[in-house]
C-alpha cells in the first residue's frame, strides 16, 4: 500500500503538468484563432499581449518592428521606456539620431519611469517576409516547462499575420498616399473630407481647412532641377506633418500645393497653425545636392460652414473654394503669407510682384 501511494506520488506531478500544459494550449488555440481574425497591426499586437499574460502572466511586454528610418515600439507598460530604449538601441545597431516611435499603450499604468532588472528580460526575433522584429518579455514567477512551446507557437502564427496585414497595409498605402510626399493624394483626401464634413454637421463642431503653396516653386525646378525640387516638396510635407496632430487630413492637392482639414478647429485656430508653418518653413534651410535652399510658402485659411449662404452638398466646394481665394489673396499680398492675417502694406501696387533675390554662395534665396 505504501509503495502504491509513493509511485503515486511521484506521478501525480506529472499528471498536473500535463493537465495544465493541455489546458494552456487550449487557451492558445483560441488566442491564435481570434489573433486570425483581428484586420490591423495594433489589434494583433494586443491579441500577442493578451496571450502572454493570460498564459505565461508576463508583467513587461514590448514589440518592436523595424521600418526604413527606424522602429516602431509599442510598450505595455508604459513604466518601463526608458530602460528598454537602452536595450532596443543596442539589439537594432541604431545611430544616436534613429526614429523610436512609441505607439498605443495597452495598459494605463503610471507613468512614471521605473528600471527594472535587464538580466531577467527575455526576447524572442521576429522575422516573416515584411515583419522583422523582437518580442520582449519579464517573467512574473516560475514559468512552466513548456514555455518555449507555447512562445514559438504563438509567435510564429503572430509573425504570419502581421507579415500579411503589413503587406495589406502597404497596398493600401500605395493607393491613398502620394509616393513622394507620403500623405494623402487627391483621390484619397476627397473621401477624408466627406467624412470630416459629416462629422462636423452631425455632431455640430468646428472645422477649418487651409490650403498651401510653395512660393515660386517653378523657379526652383527650373533652375536647380526637378530632384532638388522634389527633395523641397518632401521636406515642406514633412515639416507640415510633424506640426499637426494625428486625426487632422493632410493632402498633396497639386504640384506644389497641399491641402488640410483641422476637425475640431476654429478659424482663429487654423491661422495661428498656418502662421506657425510659415515661420518654419521660412527659417528651414534644404539641403539639397544643388546647395541649400531657402523658399517660402503662402496659406489660404476657410472655415465650416463657409461663409456665403449654401445648399446641402455644394459645402466642401465652397470650403475649397474660399481657401483657394484666400491663398490667391496671400499671393497678391506679397507671398510669404497667411490669408486671412495681416495684411502687408505698400507703397505702390507694383511692390506686390517684387523681383527674385539673387542667389548669396550657396544659399537660394526664394521668396
Amino acid at each position: 500500500m505504501k509503495t502504491e501511494f509513493k509511485r503515486m506520488l511521484q506521478v501525480l506531478p506529472f499528471f498536473f503538468r500535463s493537465v495544465a500544459r493541455e489546458a494552456d494550449h487550449k487557451k492558445l488555440t483560441r488566442h491564435i484563432i481570434e489573433l486570425n481574425q483581428e484586420n490591423s497591426i495594433q489589434g494583433i499586437i494586443q491579441r500577442v499581449s493578451a496571450c502572454l499574460k493570460n498564459i505565461l502572466n508576463y508583467r513587461l511586454f514590448a514589440f518592436v518592428i523595424q521600418n526604413k528610418n527606424g522602429i516602431d515600439v509599442w510598450l505595455d507598460p508604459r513604466m518601463y521606456r526608458k530602460s528598454l530604449e537602452t536595450v532596443l538601441m543596442k539589439d537594432f545597431h541604431l545611430p544616436t539620431d534613429s526614429a523610436i516611435t512609441y505607439l498605443n499603450t495597452n495598459i494605463d499604468h503610471d507613468t512614471c519611469e521605473q528600471q527594472f532588472d535587464l538580466d531577467h528580460l527575455v526576447s524572442y526575433d521576429l522575422y516573416e517576409g515584411h515583419c522583422i522584429g523582437k518580442i520582449y518579455m519579464l517573467p512574473h514567477r516560475n514559468t512552466p516547462l513548456h514555455h518555449d512551446e507555447i512562445v514559438h507557437m504563438l509567435l510564429k502564427s503572430a509573425e504570419i499575420a502581421l507579415s500579411k496585414q503589413m503587406n495589406i497595409n502597404e497596398l493600401t498605402s500605395a493607393a491613398t498616399r502620394d509616393p513622394l510626399t507620403g500623405c494623402y493624394n487627391r483621390r484619397e483626401f476627397d473621401q477624408q473630407i466627406e467624412n470630416a464634413v459629416a462629422s462636423s454637421k452631425r455632431h455640430n463642431t468646428d472645422l477649418s481647412l487651409f490650403m498651401c503653396d510653395i512660393d515660386h516653386f517653378k523657379h526652383v525646378n527650373d533652375t536647380y532641377g526637378h530632384q532638388a525640387g522634389d527633395v523641397v516638396l518632401k521636406k515642406v510635407a514633412d515639416l507640415i506633418q510633424q506640426n499637426m496632430r494625428t486625426h487632422d487630413i493632410f493632402a498633396r492637392y497639386g504640384g506644389e500645393e497641399f491641402i488640410a482639414v483641422l476637425p475640431a478647429t476654429e478659424k482663429k485656430e487654423a491661422i495661428a497653425l498656418a502662421e506657425r508653418l510659415r515661420h518654419k518653413i521660412e527659417n528651414t534651410l534644404i539641403p539639397t545636392d544643388s546647395g541649400n535652399i531657402r523658399i517660402t510658402a503662402s496659406f489660404g485659411i476657410s472655415s465650416f460652414p463657409p461663409s456665403d449662404e449654401l445648399t446641402d452638398g455644394s459645402d466642401i466646394q465652397a470650403l475649397i473654394e474660399e481657401a483657394d481665394s484666400m491663398l490667391y489673396k496671400a499671393k497678391r499680398n506679397g507671398r510669404n503669407a497667411v490669408m486671412p492675417g495681416r495684411l502687408k502694406l505698400f507703397n505702390n501696387p507694383n511692390d506686390a510682384q517684387l523681383p527674385l533675390p539673387q542667389a548669396a554662395s550657396n544659399e537660394v534665396g526664394l521668396r
